[in-house]
């Protein structure tokens, strides 16, 4: 059995290598954000046209629903992005109360450059890390995906 003061010292570590673990996280997620096709662009437009590009078209309640924001915040960002020509609504064939999102060609081509951006700035600060930690990375992500997954 564990001493309560063994216990208490590894939960520090633990919360400390956790604290650790966010805040490297988000500046590695600051320093991506960084590189998009459309500077003007927010993070949550952006993830917008992601979740279009990942899974095909969406109604606002759905894309509101994966973004984890409200259907009026939901709609003011689609509205931005259909002004500006990323986004098409069109009504649904099958259930006229229903209009679909979706990517125009404009729309996909920013998330193919952003997501070439991003993966080539990656590929540069990989290159210099040796073969051991980039190893080490690459188990990294498959842990990464694993929580996340939960």
């Amino acid at each position: 059995m564990t001493s309560p003061a063994l216990s208490s010292e590894t939960s520090g570590d633990l919360a400390h290598e956790a604290a650790d673990f966010r805040m490297a996280t988000f500046r590695l997620a600051r320093r991506l954000r960084a590189h998009r096709a459309v500077d003007s662009m927010s993070d949550g437009q952006f993830a917008v046209l992601a979740a279009l590009s990942m899974h095909g078209g969406h109604t606002l309640g759905e894309l509101a629903d994966r973004e984890r924001v409200s259907s009026p915040s939901m709609n003011r960002t689609v509205n931005c992005l259909e002004e500006s020509g990323y986004i098409t609504r069109t009504p649904d064939e099958s259930d006229r109360r229903k209009v679909n999102i979706d990517l125009t060609d404009a729309g996909r081509a920013v998330v193919e450059e952003t997501v070439r951006r991003r993966d080539l700035w990656l590929e540069s600060a990989f290159s210099t890390l040796d073969n051991e930690q980039r190893a080490t990375l690459a188990r990294a992500a498959e842990i990464m995906r694993e929580v996340a997954s939960r």
